[in-house]
C-alpha cells in the first residue's frame, strides 16, 4: 500500500470515528500519523539523483510574492499589469506552464512577483505538477490567493487546505510551545495555563508515534493537537496571505461588498484595472518593510537609495541595520543617531538594540583608532623599541 493510500484509508476511518472525550486519544494518533506520512510525501524518494524539474528562480529584490491560485482565474493578467512583464494570458486553463518572475517598483524598493502555474485539488499529493509550485511559494515572504469572484467559496477552502497538507500555515503565528528532545529523564509535561484541548496522556501518545521517549515539553498557551504535532514536525512554515478577488466586474454590487469585508481580502478587477492601487498598498503593509536612508557625518541624507529592512529578514533593530551595511561594522560603533518616528527627539542617540522605523534616517559614529606611541608632544617618532634593554647593541669600537 502507498503512502497516498495509507492517508486516505486514516482520513476515511477519522470520518468515521465520532469526536467525543472518549475518541480524542484515538484520534489524536491519527493526526500524528498522517502528519508522519506526509511529511515522508515531501521527502525525495531513496536513491534519487538530484532534484527533479522546478521552477525555483533566484531571489532577487527587498521581497517576495507568490501568485497562488486554480487555472484561469487572472494570475497572469495581474502580473503583466502590476509588473509590466509579459505573461501569456488566454481562455484556455493551464496557459502558464512554468514560473514566469516580475519586478515591481514601489516606494523606491523591487519587490519579487511570481506568476506560477495554476494549481489543482490534490496538488499536495503531486498532481499537476502542485508540489514544485507549493515549494516555490514556501520560499516567499507573502502569498496572493487569486480567487474567481464569481465562482463558489469552496475554492478558498480547498487551496488552503492544499497548502496546509505541506506544512505551509496561513496567517497564523507558531504556537507558544517548547518543544526539546533530551537523551535521558523520561517525560516532562508542563504547562503555565490550564489546557482543554491537550492533557498529558495525548502529550504521551503523541511523543511515543513519534518514538520520542525522552523530552521537555511546555505549553504557555491553550494550543490545539495540530499545533503540538506542528511543533513536533519541525518543518512549518508560517507565512502571510491575502485573498485577491478578480473579475469583481461580472458580480453584483452586494456580493462586491460582502467579499471586501472578509478579513485578510481584497476586490479587484484586471478587465476594468479596479483597485489595483489599493492591492499594492495591501502588499506593502503586509510585508513590513523598512525603509531606512544613511547620512554620512557633515553632510545631507541619501535618500536616493534606502537600505531595506524586514521582521522577516533579519529584523528591523540598529545592530541588523549595521549587519546590512557591512558584517564587521558592529564592532566598530560607538553609537548611533537616528531621526524620525522611532526618535523621541532629534537626533537620537541610539545603541545596536533601538528598532528602527521606515524612512528613519541613522548615522552611524564608529569608535577612533587608539594611537599607539601616544599624543601631542609625547608622541614618539622613532620606530625602534621602547625598552633600553630591547635595543640592538653596537658593535664594540675597534682600538
Amino acid at each position: 500500500m502507498g503512502i497516498i493510500e495509507k492517508i486516505k484509508e486514516i482520513e476515511a476511518e477519522m470520518a468515521r470515528t465520532q469526536k467525543n472525550k472518549a475518541t480524542e486519544y484515538h484520534l489524536g494518533q491519527l493526526k500524528a500519523k498522517i502528519a508522519k506520512l506526509r511529511t515522508q510525501l515531501l521527502e525525495p524518494p531513496k536513491g534519487a539523483s538530484g532534484g527533479g524539474e522546478g521552477f525555483e528562480v533566484s531571489k532577487y529584490g527587498h521581497g517576495r510574492v507568490a501568485l497562488i491560485g486554480f487555472p484561469s482565474v487572472g494570475k497572469s493578467t495581474l502580473l503583466t499589469m502590476l509588473t509590466g512583464t509579459l505573461s501569456e494570458a488566454a481562455s484556455y486553463e493551464f496557459t502558464t506552464l512554468t514560473c514566469i518572475p516580475g519586478i515591481i517598483h514601489y516606494n523606491d524598493t523591487k519587490i519579487q512577483l511570481l506568476d506560477l502555474p495554476g494549481i489543482i485539488e490534490g496538488a499536495s499529493e503531486g498532481k499537476g505538477r502542485g508540489r514544485q509550485v507549493i515549494a516555490v511559494a514556501k520560499s516567499s515572504d507573502l502569498v496572493l490567493m487569486v480567487l474567481d469572484a464569481s465562482k463558489s467559496e469552496g475554492h478558498r477552502q480547498i487551496l488552503t487546505k492544499e497548502l496546509e497538507a505541506v506544512g505551509l500555515r496561513l496567517n497564523k503565528t507558531p504556537p507558544q510551545i517548547y518543544f526539546k528532545k533530551k537523551k535521558t529523564g523520561g517525560i516532562s509535561f508542563n504547562s503555565t495555563l490550564p489546557l482543554t484541548h491537550v492533557d498529558e496522556k495525548l502529550c504521551y501518545q503523541i511523543l511515543h508515534e513519534y518514538k520520542i521517549h525522552n523530552a521537555e515539553v511546555l505549553f504557555r498557551e491553550d494550543a490545539t493537537v495540530d499545533d503540538l504535532i506542528d511543533v513536533i514536525e519541525g518543518n512549518r512554515k508560517y507565512i502571510k496571505c491575502v485573498y485577491v478577488y478578480n473579475k469583481i466586474d461580472v458580480i453584483g454590487i452586494d456580493d462586491v461588498d460582502r467579499l471586501a469585508r472578509q478579513p485578510n481580502s481584497i476586490v479587484i478587477s484586471c478587465n476594468l484595472k479596479l483597485n489595483l492601487d489599493r492591492l499594492l498598498a495591501r502588499m506593502w503593509e503586509e510585508m513590513g518593510l523598512v525603509r531606512i536612508y544613511t547620512k554620512p557625518q557633515g553632510q545631507q541624507p541619501d535618500f536616493a537609495d534606502p537600505c531595506v529592512l524586514s521582521a522577516g529578514r533579519g529584523g528591523c533593530t540598529v545592530e541588523d541595520f549595521c549587519n546590512y551595511l557591512h558584517r564587521s561594522l558592529v564592532k566598530e560603533v560607538k553609537y548611533v543617531l537616528a531621526w524620525g518616528t522611532s526618535a523621541r527627539h532629534y537626533p537620537q542617540h541610539c545603541g545596536l538594540s533601538h528598532i528602527l522605523n521606515d524612512e528613519d534616517v541613522v548615522q552611524v559614529v564608529k569608535k577612533k583608532e587608539k594611537e599607539d606611541g601616544g599624543r601631542g608632544r609625547f608622541k614618539s617618532h622613532t620606530t625602534g623599541p621602547a625598552r633600553i634593554s630591547d635595543r640592538e647593541k653596537k658593535a664594540p669600537l675597534k682600538t
